[in-house]
Parts: structure tokens; C-alpha cells; sequence
């Protein structure tokens, strides 16, 4: 299947033939659905803690001593922010008629365009356009270059915002100036992952968005002064987690030069950046959940909680993992806590090796119809376990499973807190405890040309999929993706 020239390119890779080789041979037989028996709820699987328990849980954390770290998944360009704005530039014409019908059509394009200036990049772009255009903002709306002002925000000449990650984006503004989202990111990580007058971030970074990425950090870090000490790391998705692309009939996809392809493998392939860091707990969040200083108090009183909850059970699990190691009975307090970390149909024998995994708290929102995965009872073999579940994941083809699905009451806004370490202090190999038939297969093209493309198992669904997982109902609020540039403009973003 592979010449003298693709083993040289796939050992430069840092990847095994044998690995290329399964992975074709996956795009054959495809990944297994999972089997959901229930959704999670309220009453099963989910805690909906008390105004008590949310008091007695946030103490708890406050007065850990422990070392703490944020890790942000913060790769890849913010491209898809856009869609439609590079839809309005095709459609465009450069007519009064065709601007009102686009905006008519287009909801997202009349209030990017009547709200403008309420974006936190406003002041910047109107800079721009003044610069290019000698007008403002206003006045090349009246004659009608909206394609302009719109290439002066995406291409490099202005803002060059197309090809900058979501962290770099400028998306709130204060009175005495704006910030990016990795701005937010450490401003959030000061009130929450500070111990011992330290906080530490990680932030997963694309190569070619390093050095602007550190830079900006660091410029940003260093305006501030808070007598803590902020140690901000960063890294890269490894190139040997690319996984090969394939064609339409199953053999490996090549490139106009009849090199290989391969792909990034999704999130999933961040497990091996997670497992590299030390840190007692580990807060996970996504680069654009963010809000301006108004609304982080529930956000910051909530992660606090969750690491509460985290370390409540954690300390549990270790205290009979001691006694099991000088023989004392375990297995009834055992069952129970296993019971309650989401764990159902295992042996007693079982006890002592499902104790002794990683731990993950997990908030989760109420759903109001974000796309993404959600709360679910799934089972695998004799045992029952809580997970995060993908839609992808789930045959929809199958009447009751579909209708299992269809029931989800709750949504995954990626608001994790991570037990890394086992009762004896050692970390855990987090790749030991993924589930390898959690992948996914999607269509996408390169130059045209239709292909194959495999994610590894997300990270935070297959990925921690053998992780003792407790699930806890956390505000809306908390939740505030950018997806969309005019999603900056909704009031929890102003």
C-alpha cells in the first residue's frame, strides 16, 4: 500500500506504518454507536446542588491546599466565526436593492452592519477604514462599501482577523480598554485557579499562531499588577495524533504531489497534551466561554464549586483505597461512592480498580438548543456508566435510541474539573483510560476532492470515557460561547 517515499513521510511524522495501516482499515468498518439506556436528569445522574451544599463545597476549595492549573483548548484559526460575512461577499453587488435584500435574508448581517459599533473590535476597525478608505465606519456604510469595511476586519491589510485564533479576537470592551478572549482567560484564572499566590495556565496553541499568541500574553500579563505570580505554558497538538485521510473507497487520500494527507484529529488528540501536565486539578475550558468582569462572579463561584465536588470525592475514593491496601473490607462504602460517580453493573471484585481512576466533575447546562453532546446513561458490556455523548455518536436510525436522545434535557458547555493524580499521588496514563471505539469518520474535501476524515475520540466524551464522572447542574450563565462574530453582541457579551 505504501512506497519507499510514504514510509519516510510517515516515520517524519513520528507515526508507525502499523498505526496508518489500522487506520484505513477503520475508515472500512467504521466506529460503533454507543448504546444510550437512558438520558441523565435531575433525578438520575445529575446533582442539583443546594444553596448549602454550593456554600460547603466552594469553602471547601477556597481553603484547599493544593496546585491548581487552567488548560484552554485554543487551536485553530476563527474562520467559521465568519461564515456569514464571507457569504455577504459573494452575494453582495455593490447596490442600495441588494444590500436590503441580504440583510432581509440574512439576520446575522443586518445586526452585524446596524450594531457595529457595539463590537469591542469597533474602535479598531474604524481605524482601519479611515486608513484605507479615508472614511469612517459610518460614512462608508452611506456609500455603500460594506464589502470593504468586511475585508478590512477578515484580511491582513486590516484587522486580518480570518486568519487569528479565537484568542486573539478582541471581544469585550472596558473603559479603560478592551480585551481578547485569552485576556479573559487569565483575568477569570486570577479569581479562581490562584494557590499559594500562583495561578498557571496552559493554553493549546497552533504553530503558526505561537509567536503572536506568547506575545500577546505576555504583553497582556505584564500590564497587570496583582502581586500574583502568573505562569502561563503552552503547547502544541502533537503531529503523530494526525490521523490519515482516505478517499471515498477506502484507500489513502493524496495530495496534487501524491504525498499522503493527514489531518488534525479533533480535540481528542489534546488527551496527550492533558496528560503531560502535573497539577493536583486541572480546570477545563474552552477559548471563547468568556464574559466581561459584570457577569464572572457566578462563573468563578461555580468553578470553585465544582473543584469542591471534585475534591469531596476524590478524598473519599482515597481513604478506602488506603484502607483496601491494609486489607480492611471496602467494597460496601465502595459500591456506594462508584454508585454515585456514575457507575452501575460491576462486580465486587471491580471495586478497588474503578476506585482508583481518574476523576472528572463535569457542569452541565440546561439544553436551549445548543448543537454539541449532552448527559447520558451508556452502557458497555455489563457496565453502566455516566458519559458526555455526541450526536454523531448515536444511530438515529434506531427508533428508541434516537428517542432516548431526543429526551436530553441537559447540554455539555465543556466546564470540567480534572483529578489527575491516584491516592498514592502518581499521575495517571489519561490515554490508558479512553475509549478507542469513540472516534468519528466525516466527509470533507481538499482542493475539490471529496474525502474521508477521522477525529480521535473527543476529549472530553470518548476521550475520558473510563473516568469516574460526577455531573453537576451548573447556571446558563456560566455558558457563553462565541460561535458566530454577532454572538459578541448578545448583552452577556456588551
Amino acid at each position: 500500500m505504501f512506497s519507499e517515499a510514504d514510509k519516510i513521510q510517515i516515520k517524519e511524522k513520528g507515526i508507525s506504518i502499523d498505526k496508518v495501516e489500522r487506520e484505513i482499515e477503520r475508515f472500512k468498518k467504521g466506529f460503533p454507536h454507543v448504546q444510550i439506556t437512558a438520558h441523565a436528569s435531575i433525578e438520575n445522574g445529575i446533582f442539583k446542588l443546594t444553596k448549602e451544599e454550593t456554600v460547603l463545597y466552594q469553602g471547601l476549595y477556597d481553603h484547599a491546599e493544593v496546585d491548581a492549573m487552567k488548560f484552554v483548548p485554543a487551536s485553530g484559526a476563527a474562520t467559521r466565526m465568519f461564515k456569514s460575512l464571507y457569504g455577504f461577499l459573494e452575494k453582495f453587488d455593490g447596490s442600495n436593492e441588494s444590500i436590503s435584500e441580504i440583510k432581509r435574508e440574512e439576520k446575522k448581517i443586518g445586526k452585524f452592519f446596524s450594531d457595529i459599533d457595539e463590537f469591542a473590535f469597533f474602535h479598531e476597525l474604524n481605524q482601519a477604514v479611515i486608513k484605507s478608505l479615508n472614511l469612517s465606519i459610518d460614512q462608508a456604510k452611506k456609500e455603500l462599501k460594506h464589502k470593504e469595511i468586511i475585508k478590512l476586519l477578515l484580511e491582513p491589510e486590516g484587522l486580518g482577523y480570518e486568519k487569528k485564533p479565537k484568542g486573539l479576537l478582541t471581544f469585550h470592551a472596558y473603559e479603560n480598554g478592551e480585551r481578547t478572549a485569552a485576556e479573559e482567560h487569565i483575568h477569570e484564572g486570577l479569581a479562581y485557579a490562584e494557590k499559594g499566590n500562583k495561578v498557571r495556565l496552559h493554553f493549546t496553541v497552533s504553530p503558526e499562531h505561537m509567536e503572536d499568541f506568547q506575545k500577546h500574553v505576555a504583553e497582556a500579563i505584564d500590564q497587570l499588577s496583582t502581586g500574583v505570580e502568573i505562569k502561563v505554558d503552552y503547547s502544541t497538538q502533537k503531529s503523530e495524533t494526525d490521523t490519515i485521510a482516505s478517499t471515498l473507497e477506502y484507500e489513502p487520500f493524496r495530495d496534487s504531489a501524491n504525498k499522503l494527507l493527514f489531518r488534525p484529529a479533533g480535540h481528542g488528540a489534546l488527551l496527550r497534551n492533558l496528560n503531560e501536565l502535573t497539577a493536583d486539578i486541572i480546570f477545563i475550558k474552552n477559548i471563547d466561554n468568556v464574559v466581561p468582569d459584570a457577569l464572572k462572579p457566578e462563573t468563578i463561584k461555580f468553578k470553585k464549586v465544582l473543584a469542591g465536588v471534585l475534591l469531596s470525592y476524590q478524598k473519599r475514593a482515597f481513604q478506602l483505597l488506603d484502607q483496601f491496601d491494609f486489607g480492611t473490607n471496602i467494597f460496601e462504602e465502595g459500591e456506594q461512592l462508584l454508585m454515585e460517580m456514575g457507575i452501575k453493573g460491576f462486580s465486587k471484585n471491580d471495586i478497588p480498580h474503578l476506585l482508583n481512576r481518574p476523576i472528572r466533575v463535569c457542569g452541565m447546562v440546561k439544553n436551549e438548543g445548543e448543537p454539541g453532546g449532552g448527559p447520558f446513561w451508556v452502557k458497555n458490556g455489563a457496565i453502566e456508566s455516566l458519559q458526555i455523548v455526541e450526536s454523531a455518536q448515536v444511530n438515529k436510525a434506531d427508533s428508541e435510541q434516537y428517542r432516548i436522545f431526543k429526551k436530553g434535557t441537559h447540554f455539555n458547555p465543556v466546564d470540567l474539573v480534572c483529578g489527575v493524580k491516584n491516592y498514592k499521588g502518581e499521575k495517571f496514563d489519561l490515554t490508558t483510560y479512553r475509549d478507542e471505539e469513540a472516534g468519528f469518520i466525516s466527509e470533507k474535501s481538499y482542493n475539490g476532492k471529496k474525502l474521508l476524515a477521522m477525529e480521535l475520540p473527543g476529549l472530553w466524551n470518548g476521550g475520558m470515557a473510563h473516568w469516574n464522572t460526577i455531573f453537576v447542574e451548573v447556571p446558563l450563565v456560566t455558558f457563553n460561547p462565541v460561535k458566530t462574530v454577532t454572538d459578541l453582541l448578545k448583552a452577556e457579551h456588551r
